[in-house]
């Protein structure tokens, strides 16, 4: 059953450029579904098999989900690996019937990013100033550009020393579905990158032959893992809370954008969203402060 879910992986990697992210969670999903097919048959003293899989089998499953108190989120992830890796086995011939058909996916609550302030973000972007080390260089640069650009942390990560143009003051990087984008990037990003190329880069490098612009304390491309904690750390120290993560940085800035005067068009373009719809939702951010300043203000909203 193993095989035909890498069957299946290999051709969302390869035929239809699904990042190694998505791949990664379908193979996990998708490991736990045939996982829980073959105990339903050893109890049944069954051969576990993809084509003996009926609707009601995959209705069992999702109520072994909510039993085991997954978040919508998830379960949604989950019914969506699970459809299209069907829907691949009916394709290729290797199921007659889909189980799938007539199964919807679980009702999520729409949640609103959250951002923290101009003030905040000035605080949390100031902290690895205080250390001279080639990391705090390099930890400076990587925030300054999260910023700056609104990069997904996937993005960042993946940059490459070529990406970054310091004369031109912009950097190059690789959405979802390998799409390209320029983005212009502030002065202050820009010094921060030039000093840690100078001064942090050389001193965490152990091969010329790396290509990665961030690297970790062994010298290799630095994880989304690894900028994970990184940020914690640097949120921690400022007392800003635990809620702070990496994606933080690119809501703020497009928060940020918003309420400063740019256009949604714009900021959908620097975010990298293919649908404007998805940058929509920080218009309802936007206007928070306007509402607050009316219920403030106006004698009729007390």
């Amino acid at each position: 059953m193993k095989e035909d879910i890498d069957s299946f992986l290999s051709y969302l990697a390869v035929e239809k450029g699904f990042s190694e992210n998505t791949v990664v969670a379908y193979r996990n999903d998708l490991y736990q579904l045939a996982s829980f097919i073959e105990e339903e048959a050893a109890k049944r003293s069954l051969a576990p098999s993809w084509a003996d899989f009926s609707r009601q089998g995959m209705l069992s499953y999702l109520l072994n989900l909510n039993e085991r108190g997954y978040v919508a989120t998830t379960k949604a992830r989950k019914v969506a690996a699970a459809k299209s890796f069907f829907k691949f086995m009916v394709a290729e011939g290797n199921i007659k019937d889909d189980p799938m058909q007539n199964i919807g996916s679980p009702k999520m609550g729409k949640s609103l990013p959250k951002p923290i302030s101009v003030s905040q973000a000035m605080l949390l972007l100031e902290q690895p100033a205080k250390l001279s080390t080639p990391e705090a260089k390099r930890d400076r640069a990587m925030l300054e550009l999260l910023y700056a650009s609104g990069m997904r942390v996937s993005e960042l990560v993946s940059l490459n020393l070529g990406d970054v143009n310091i004369d031109s003051g912009d950097v190059r990087c690789f959405g979802k579905g390998h799409k390209e984008r320029i983005i212009p990037i502030a002065p202050r990003a820009v010094l921060t990158i030039k000093e840690y190329l100078q001064e942090g880069r050389p001193r965490l490098a152990r091969a010329d032959t790396e290509q990665a612009l961030f690297l970790n304390a062994r010298g290799e491309r630095l994880t989304r893992q690894g900028l994970w904690q990184i940020i914690k750390g640097y949120a921690k120290s400022t007392g800003l809370g635990a809620e702070i993560t990496p994606h933080t940085l690119r809501h703020s800035f497009a928060t940020h954008m918003l309420n400063g005067g740019a256009d949604l068009r714009s900021v959908q373009e620097l975010l990298g969203h293919a649908n404007i719809s998805t940058t929509q939702v920080y218009t309802h951010l936007t206007t928070e402060h306007i509402r607050r300043a009316y219920e403030k203000s106006h004698p009729r909203a007390k």
